[in-house]
């Protein structure tokens, strides 16, 4: 039996010029949590991020991750589709509060679910994992400050957790299918998964 994919911690660390920052750059189906003051990136398709952090002592991440096709009502938590997202999640609010953060003081800013897949816009991929991830941060009380979800366009986000800076760039004019690629990639590997496994939910 297939357990559930393990979110991987990001390791494509790179020393961003534009910024002058240390950098994480995150795929689909990573995370990434961290105090030090640097800079976390993804590009987002129909995927979805959340950048949470503790609005006090800055530490904070960022996931970027999607439904697997899972039917039926994402907001029941016995969907094997909700699931996914609910682990998704959980990882990195548990390592936010390993590293230190404060639950009550946890704020987030969530981006992407854009309608971007060719092949997808039945499904509309993009609006669960939109209503998914606000769903989850309402139902955990984790404020929300900052969206910027659907639309058609891919996103490039820049996240940088110890000021709670955030800088999307709307991808308009794509030349080449990278992002598409990545995120069928990674929703093939979803297809594999089995979300059978507990899932320990924090309090």
């Amino acid at each position: 039996m297939t357990e559930i994919i393990d979110e991987q911690v990001a390791t494509n660390s790179y020393f961003d010029k534009s910024f002058n920052s240390q950098a994480i750059k995150l795929l689909p189906g990573e995370y990434y949590v961290t105090d030090k003051d640097m800079l976390l990136v993804t590009v987002l398709g129909s995927c979805v991020a959340a950048c949470i952090r503790d609005c006090y002592s800055g530490i904070g991440g960022m996931n970027h991750f999607m439904l697997p096709d899972g039917g039926g009502d994402i907001g029941s938590p016995l969907n094997a589709s909700a699931r996914y997202g609910t682990y998704a999640m959980e990882i990195l609010i548990n390592q936010l509060l390993k590293l230190g953060a404060r639950r009550c003081n946890l704020e987030a800013k969530v981006f992407g679910g854009g309608n971007v897949l060719d092949g997808l816009t039945v499904a509309n991929v993009g609006q669960r994992n939109a209503d998914f991830v606000l769903k989850f941060l309402q139902t955990e009380k984790i404020r929300v400050v900052a969206q910027d979800l659907v639309d058609i366009f891919p996103r490039k986000v820049y996240f940088f957790p110890k000021n709670n800076k955030v800088m999307v760039k709307k991808l308009r004019n794509l030349h080449n299918t990278t992002i598409s690629q990545r995120e069928k990639d990674y929703k093939q590997r979803l297809h594999k998964v089995d979300t059978g496994g507990e899932v320990e939910l924090f309090s």
